[in-house]
């Protein structure tokens, strides 16, 4: 039977729908932080966007109290970055993602020349036994690390050792509005629970469940690993194909939306994983718009999604006489599109800076 080919509008749908972006939906945040399998936060106050921009009644505090509440933990994980994911999945993936972190640290990029002469295991051991006294902060660990390895740099001493061992951030890091250097403990300190045993196998399920139907490729760009092409191949997967002839996944029960439903304009945070979960981004940005989302220096801005597509950035402009959402399209928007933005806009500032003075939503020209 020949496999179906997938066009690029039906694998926008599916993945809008499967990130909550077709509508909003009334779940606890616990359950779309679970379902998206983590949540960029790079920058710490991007899951409450992306959160609000995805349910129903969202209170910026409900966010917060899990964190608080050790429910959700902010750590290292897919692609090296910081992530936002339950307490579980903390636990879940960072031993699946741990072979990729080893890897970062060894690279030239990341400067692993300069532990040279570090053993990793005595690293880590020595880390833990700091961490297990009480949480420390980098500069603290960069002082009490460089007692045991004096002929290396600090920096890559401190830095090594929260790739290398699965550090949490505490709070009030990661808390709306607040600020300040991070303070770590170890996961499994911190959770009082054990690291799972590495099994890739129910990750790529629930990476297509979030973010599929997708390649192999995808899968490797979305969390940074390589060599899944076996795992797949170990799983009962349906297959489809791109217009480009490449193979899809997906999940064997999973529906595909209508390639033609229609989708409001929507502000998505910055750092979002939607824009940052596949080898081809072209189901959600088009590559002409690409370096205006997507800096040189690793930014990844926040952008408006305009029939489903990337159609324009945003950003908060603050000031002491109030509180401004900037939008800057890329594309000529509708009436229908420039009035959902504004109302849109006018909520999320509504939630973000309740105390401003005065709310403002600026919609500038396309172009």
């Amino acid at each position: 039977m020949p496999t179906t080919t997938l066009d690029r509008r039906t694998l926008n749908r599916a993945l809008l729908e499967r990130q909550l972006l077709l509508e909003r939906a009334e779940l606890p945040a616990i359950e779309v932080i679970e379902r998206l399998l983590g949540m960029q936060s790079q920058a710490s106050n991007a899951p409450y966007i992306g959160l609000w921009t995805r349910l129903r009644d969202f209170s910026f505090d409900e966010l917060a109290q899990l964190m608080k509440d050790r429910g959700a933990v902010r750590l290292t994980l897919m692609r090296g970055t910081v992530h936002l994911v339950s307490a579980a999945d903390a636990l879940l993936l960072r031993p699946v993602l741990q072979p990729m972190l080893d890897r970062v640290v060894g690279s030239a990029t990341w400067g692993g020349a300069a532990l040279a002469g570090v053993d990793r295991d005595e690293l880590v051991a020595v880390g833990r036994e700091l961490l297990a006294e009480r949480p420390r902060n980098p500069g603290e660990l960069r002082e009490l690390l460089a007692l045991r390895w004096p002929d290396t740099a600090p920096d890559s001493l401190e830095k090594a050792l929260r790739t290398w061992a699965p550090l949490v951030q505490l709070p009030p890091r990661g808390l709306w509005g607040e600020s300040g250097q991070p303070t770590y403990a170890t996961v499994e300190e911190y959770l009082g629970a054990p690291l799972a045993e590495p099994d890739p196998g129910p990750v790529v399920e629930r990476y297509l469940a979030a973010f599929g139907p997708a390649t192999v490729a995808d899968l490797q760009k979305w969390s940074g690993l390589t060599g899944l092409r076996s795992v797949v191949a170990g799983l009962d997967l349906r297959p489809y194909r791109d217009e480009e002839g490449r193979e899809l996944h997906d999940l064997p029960g999973a529906t595909l939306p209508d390639r033609d439903v229609p989708v409001p304009a929507r502000f998505v945070a910055d750092f979002d994983n939607l824009l940052l979960s596949h080898a081809d981004r072209t189901r959600i940005l088009a590559d002409e718009h690409r370096k205006r989302v997507m800096t040189i220096n690793g930014i990844v801005r926040g952008t408006i999604l305009v029939d489903g597509f990337v159609g324009g950035t945003w950003r908060f402009d603050r000031t002491k006489a109030g509180a401004a959402v900037s939008v800057t399209p890329f594309v000529r928007l509708t009436a229908g599109d420039r009035d959902a933005l504004m109302a849109e806009g006018a909520r999320l500032l509504a939630v973000s800076d309740p105390a401003a003075a005065t709310h403002e939503v600026r919609i500038g020209p396309a172009g």
